[in-house]
């Protein structure tokens, strides 16, 4: 089975990559698309509804191996399911409308030397630097039109002597942007920042969720281990969805579903610090949503801010965000709070023996590993995540604030 785990995707890509080709179909919208997306979010809601309700009926019964037989086939047939979307495409395919209108428009053929491009993108730089801020207040329609009035003036002037046009020293938000140049602008660090205390104070969650679950004795700690893994699989597929729809429907910047992602997950661990009874299960939800939803959230948003043609090396640089908040929070905060309280009940327990009189009240096992239990095991540590992921909420915030013209201007347009 480890074998098979490690070497098997492998072997699935090498054999899928030869017949892989290039089709037509992403030059043109298909009517087809958003049926398409809500049948794959259908079924991949119905696997984790599925997986979440057999790992319950196994927890709760003894189930005998055909029945777990059974239940590994359904598996399988819900996961051979959205097959279906490319199967009938191909054999049933839609016929296209020459207006429709096409994702990818066609290069168009510039004289060498000086182009037009070169030109437009020197006076559009001076067009950021002159046009007055009221103008993004205003209609997209009436925004449009200033500024090509704007940009039309600049041209004018610009031929005329009248203005030197300067070359633009870096691009804009919305613009590609090298790593370098990322890591000097703010939203950059924002972003990073963000990512860090949100996805941070999840991931230490998921690394104690063993000693969390035992500390409020509960004896099947596997349970939650898998439950935060399938709320962790929906809060992406949901991120990915909602913070779609906020930014497409409303032009409103992508952050802010991260935002409510870290509110949800600041919620969660308030949950964790209070230890009452069936908190592990709501705390495992809230904390596997928002944890799932940052990291289909932060690509987008980056991608989107700071372009698509050095995106690997701008996410892997905000994927160290995860291991960071990892080290600090689990390796040193929680563990540290955790061994303290753990002392603290060893000498309490020590100390009850030898008010007892007991003959072994002076014995202990120096190898025997310190444990905690109660709700105050993790109060401290859960309470702090809690405040990691408001500041967490205030930087996402302060973000979306400093991006709200560039989400008008990137999705703005497609409303009107």
């Amino acid at each position: 089975l480890i074998f098979m785990v490690a070497v098997g995707p492998a072997m699935v890509i090498i054999a899928l990559m030869f017949i892989v080709r290039p089709v037509g179909g992403h030059r043109q919208v298909r009517q087809s698309d958003s049926l398409s997306f809500s049948f794959v979010y259908s079924v991949c809601l119905l696997l984790a509804a599925y997986l979440m309700g057999v790992m319950l009926l196994e927890d709760l019964v003894d189930l005998s191996h055909t029945v777990i037989t059974i239940f590994t086939v359904i598996l399988f047939i819900i996961l051979i399911i959205p097959i279906v979307i490319p199967v009938s495409l191909s054999f049933f395919p839609e016929r296209r409308v020459p207006a429709e209108e096409a994702l990818l428009p066609q290069p168009q053929k510039q004289d060498p030397g000086k182009s037009g491009h070169d030109v437009n993108e020197v006076i559009f730089s001076e067009m950021e630097d002159e046009k007055p801020n009221e103008v993004d207040l205003l209609p997209a329609s009436e925004r449009q039109k200033r500024i090509a009035q704007l940009q039309a003036k600049l041209a004018q002037a610009a031929a005329d002597g009248a203005v030197r046009v300067k070359r633009r020293r870096g691009p804009h938000r919305g613009e590609d942007f090298t790593l370098m140049q990322a890591l000097i602008k703010a939203d950059f660090w924002l972003i990073f920042f963000s990512l860090l205390l949100g996805s941070g104070s999840g991931l230490t969650v998921i690394d104690n969720l063993g000693q969390m679950s035992q500390s409020l004795g509960y004896d099947n700690t596997h349970i939650f281990v898998s439950m935060i893994s399938i709320w962790n699989f929906l809060g992406r597929i949901g991120g990915g969805y909602f913070s779609e729809i906020i930014v497409r429907d409303h032009a409103y910047p992508r952050p802010v579903a991260m935002a409510i992602a870290q509110v949800i997950m600041a919620v969660g661990h308030f949950f964790f610090a209070m230890g009452w009874p069936g908190a592990m299960y709501i705390g495992t939800l809230l904390i596997g949503l928002g944890y799932g939803a940052h990291w289909a959230i932060v690509p987008a948003a980056a991608s989107e801010l700071f372009g698509l043609k050095k995106f690997g090396a701008l996410y892997n640089f905000l994927t160290l965000a995860n291991p960071a908040g990892s080290l600090v929070f689990s390796g040193l905060i929680a563990s540290s709070i955790y061994d303290s309280e753990a002392e603290k009940q060893a000498h309490q327990h020590h100390h009850r023996q030898q008010n007892l009189g007991s003959i072994f009240s002076g014995i202990r096992d120096v190898d025997e590993p310190l444990k905690c239990e109660g709700a105050i095991c993790f109060f401290l540590t859960s309470m702090i995540m809690s405040g990691f992921c408001i500041i967490a909420v205030v930087l996402s915030m302060i973000l979306v604030h400093r991006t709200k013209i560039v989400y008008a201007n990137l999705y703005g347009k497609s409303r009107t």
